[in-house]
């Protein structure tokens, strides 16, 4: 709005200089890009960011098996850390060797943390890959969504942040221009300017 009223102002005022205009245009040209290009930008980057991702959640949710993992034997604890956090967490939870049979039928076996109150004999379940190596749970659809938003606004941001950065600079460069014609018009006036008898 603001600079349609800039626009408004200068039109057709005799004090106007190119670079005034040239601001004017300039701002409503930012206003316009912010207004309808930040939000496109956005949406096409969540739109892109959720397509991968999709993609992502059907590969793993197909690649990975929920099995049934036995406890073998419990593991010592490793040694206490001072880090309130990760002595939090290691508090939690207890190694223990576990068996289970990968989606292929052999039979696997490895170093997996449980629940302290898993004891030897206790199942649990666990994500494998084709081949049975423990992997992480695959991504699901409001995860996926969730980061796609997140790219998206964030996409969003950048545009705008490029968009008022692109303006700013336009806007310096014309303020330069501006003081230069200035110093140009008072070095052609000289030195008896505004003084009475010099026909100013």
């Amino acid at each position: 709005m603001h600079a349609m009223t800039g626009l408004r102002r200068w039109r057709g005022n005799p004090l106007r200089r190119p670079t005034d205009l040239a601001e004017a245009w300039t701002a409503l040209g930012a206003a316009v890009l912010i207004a309808l290009g930040v939000p496109l930008c956005g949406l096409m980057a969540g739109l892109l960011v959720h397509e991968n991702m999709a993609r992502a959640v059907l590969e793993q949710q197909h690649q990975r098996t929920l099995v049934t993992a036995t406890v073998v034997r419990a593991l010592p604890h490793p040694p206490v850390d001072s880090d309130p956090e990760t002595s939090t967490a290691r508090d939690a939870h207890r190694p223990v060797i576990a068996g289970w049979t990968a989606p292929d039928g052999t039979l696997r076996s490895g170093t997996v943390l449980v629940g302290k109150e898993h004891a030897p004999g206790n199942r649990f379940r666990i994500w494998t890959d084709s081949r049975g190596r423990i992997v992480q749970r695959p991504l699901d659809s409001t995860t996926a969504a969730s980061h796609a938003a997140l790219a998206g606004t964030g996409a969003g941001a950048a545009a705008g942040a490029l968009v008022e950065g692109a303006r700013r600079l336009v806007v310096w460069r014309l303020m330069v221009r501006r003081y230069e014609q200035w110093d140009r018009e008072w070095e052609e006036e000289g030195q008896d300017w505004g003084r009475t008898g010099t026909g100013s």
